[in-house]
């Protein structure tokens, strides 16, 4: 099934080049909102530049972002963000974005890990590493392929763009702002970690502060006070319960999720001496957006589950809790049914990789949303398991990100109508 021309882009792939590539990318400590995550933007700049793209290397200002009505919302603090594309000629034939995130989360307690986490080491097939599988092997992937095609001397019949964005893991801010300059394109495929499977929908994801009041008093008399840490306990229950409810029918690309859109409570903190009843108590989390739902009736649904978690209880009643929705704010997103943007990356990678893709959803949050959202045809296809993805764990199977540059590069090249 495959073309001459398809071929020829497959022979020119540089499979050492990628594997460098992608120990180098592993190399930089780029954590979302670090000074090493805009130092990996300018390199990659210099790498798109040495293969004669047209790129755009910008600083798009924070204050206009964080003013924009959409704006997505940040969890990590920064001073600086930087966008940048890269791009082939411009053409007449469609626009197709390789998609990427350079972005990575802390490594979280390093001695979980069995050395430097910023160190990449190789066991036999598969690359360990912060970042090896979410998702440098996807952006080293979308940079062979690019590379590969430009290799083989092929002239396309549309226009092939790298978008390569910061802050993704905290909200998509760098997503957000490479749109917003205007950069569009007929189809986007973004290699987050699926195991070579096709992701075309996401559930979204809402960051909030619950803040639970209390009322303080010398921990031997506590029956004097009202401790926040008890009042939250129903409050937890009350939401636990609503999550089950709204996850009672979920969408079949989510049938495989016990929990496709769920309530987690990530950090927690209450009361400011041993002895002293807690008078506050903060909680952090993310609250799970359904597929297709407005972000605002999830609100409107959490919200309202607290107001009425307070007016049962005689004390929360006249004291009652707050939300405010703080950081990253996703949207769920989908590629609409019957784009062809489906049929022709999984013909890619039956003619490359063999056999028939499995398309179903994640319960997470991604770009995904933000170009779905601009009317751009979207969905995930890379490599490695997001299930080791933000632990001590992670990793990459070399192999997989070898078989998603060769189907990047046949989808590529049949979606701009340069297949031959």
């Amino acid at each position: 099934m495959l073309s001459d021309t398809e071929r020829r882009a497959l022979d020119a792939l540089d499979e050492p080049a990628l594997h460098r590539g992608l120990l180098d990318l592993l190399a930089v400590p780029s954590i979302t909102g670090t000074a090493a995550e805009t130092e990996l933007m300018h390199a990659l700049a210099g790498q798109a530049e040495q293969l004669e793209l047209e790129v755009d290397l910008w600083q798009p200002e924070l204050a206009e972002l964080r003013a924009d009505p959409d704006f997505p919302g940040t969890e990590a603090e920064r001073a600086e963000i930087w966008g940048l594309v890269a791009s082939t000629e411009q053409r007449d034939g469609p626009t197709v974005i390789l998609q990427g995130h350079v972005d990575v989360v802390p490594p979280g307690d390093r001695a979980a890990w069995p050395g430097d986490p910023f160190t990449p080491r190789i066991e036999g097939d598969l690359l360990h590493g912060r970042g090896a599988c979410d998702m440098k092997a996807g952006v080293a992937a979308n940079f062979a392929a690019l590379a590969a095609i430009r290799a083989s001397g092929m002239r396309l019949a549309g226009r092939l763009a790298l978008h390569l964005v910061a802050s993704e893991e905290d909200g998509g801010l760098g997503a957000f702002a490479t749109l917003r300059r205007g950069h569009r394109g007929d189809a986007c495929l973004i290699p987050e970690p699926t195991g070579l499977s096709m992701i075309t929908a996401n559930c979204g994801a809402l960051t909030f502060e619950l803040s639970v009041p209390g009322a303080a008093a010398h921990g031997s008399i506590r029956t004097a006070g009202v401790s926040a840490i008890e009042n939250f306990l129903p409050l937890f229950q009350g939401l636990r319960a609503l999550e089950t409810e709204r996850n009672a029918s979920p969408d079949p690309l989510l049938a495989g999720f016990q929990i496709p859109a769920a309530l987690s409570i990530g950090q927690v903190s209450a009361g400011d001496w041993p002895s002293t009843v807690p008078d506050l108590l903060v909680a952090h989390g993310r609250f799970g957006v359904l597929l297709d739902e407005d972000p605002a009736s999830a609100r409107d649904a959490f919200e309202q589950r607290v107001a009425e978690v307070c007016a049962a209880d005689p004390w929360l009643r006249d004291h009652p809790a707050s939300v405010r929705w703080s950081g990253g704010q996703f949207a769920s997103g989908r590629l609409p049914a019957g784009d062809p943007l489906r049929s022709v990356v999984a013909g890619a990678h039956a003619d490359t990789v063999g056999g028939q893709v499995a398309e179903r959803g994640a319960p997470y949050g991604s770009d995904l949303r933000l170009y779905a959202g601009a009317g751009i045809p979207t969905l995930h296809y890379g490599p490695g398991d997001p299930a080791v993805a933000h632990s001590a764990q992670e990793r990459v199977s070399l192999t997989e990100t070898v078989q998603t540059a060769r189907t990047l590069i046949v989808a590529a090249l049949r979606l701009t109508g340069s297949s031959g």
